[in-house]
């Protein structure tokens, strides 16, 4: 078990003084049930705690980042950036669903790719980590792992509707073109342009037709000053 939690401490960039708080926030409620006589602990808690600390670090995050945004923008970006799918994004790319553990039941119901569980894991091993390494720790965790990777994911800030609706004003309307696919099949990336009455106002690369249209978009009204 300690190689297996190594392994995802490697994969963390934290290496947990306290690995029994590591393995709590891996433990499913089913988990936990199955083993009750044990008296194994499951992640409720320490989901809870991670969802505070994540919402405060966000929240920084974007006021720094962000500094003309007003208050109601800054809670929509918010919402969405640490929604239950964007979190189970963040959990896949560090390989989490493959040490949760999961009571037998959950297992064959595909519980390990069930984007709630996924998430809820992500937070707590967010609070875990806040409770073994402190404040500071976590924060340059979730800026790296979490804020940093949505964002360049584009996944929280719909660029194409903000400039859409700044383009319609005037009657027209944004094209987006792609110019280049390139790679292999499972790690593809793409370049696209925003078109605007023929003209190229914006081109932006992703791992995804969408990601790469985002950021085309936000190259167009970084250009247009927006």
């Amino acid at each position: 078990m300690n190689d297996h939690l190594q392994a995802l401490e490697e994969r963390l960039g934290y290496h947990f003084r306290d690995r029994n708080l590591l393995l709590q926030a891996l433990t499913h409620t089913s988990f936990a049930n199955e083993h009750k006589k044990q008296g194994i602990g499951h992640n409720e808690r320490l989901e809870f705690l991670g969802d505070a600390v994540l919402e405060t670090i966000s929240s920084e995050y974007l006021y720094k980042t962000y500094p003309k945004l007003l208050e109601g923008e800054l809670s929509k970006m918010r919402a969405s950036m640490v929604c239950e799918p964007s979190l189970a994004i963040c959990a896949r790319f560090l390989g989490l669903p493959d040490y949760l553990r999961l009571g037998k039941g959950e297992e064959l119901m595909g519980g390990r790719k069930k984007e709630s569980i996924i998430s809820d894991a992500m937070e707590a091993v967010i609070g875990a980590m806040y409770l073994d390494g402190g404040f500071t720790t976590t924060k340059a965790f979730v800026e790296e792992h979490v804020l940093r990777h949505l964002k360049n994911e584009e996944l929280y800030r719909d660029n194409k509707t903000h400039l859409q609706e700044i383009v319609q004003e005037a009657g027209k309307r944004v094209e987006y073109v792609i110019l280049e696919e390139s790679g292999p099949d499972h790690d593809k990336s793409f370049t696209v342009a925003a078109v605007l009455e023929g003209a190229t106002i914006g081109v932006g690369t992703g791992r995804t037709k969408k990601a790469a249209s985002q950021a085309a978009a936000e190259a167009a009204l970084r250009k247009m000053g927006e």
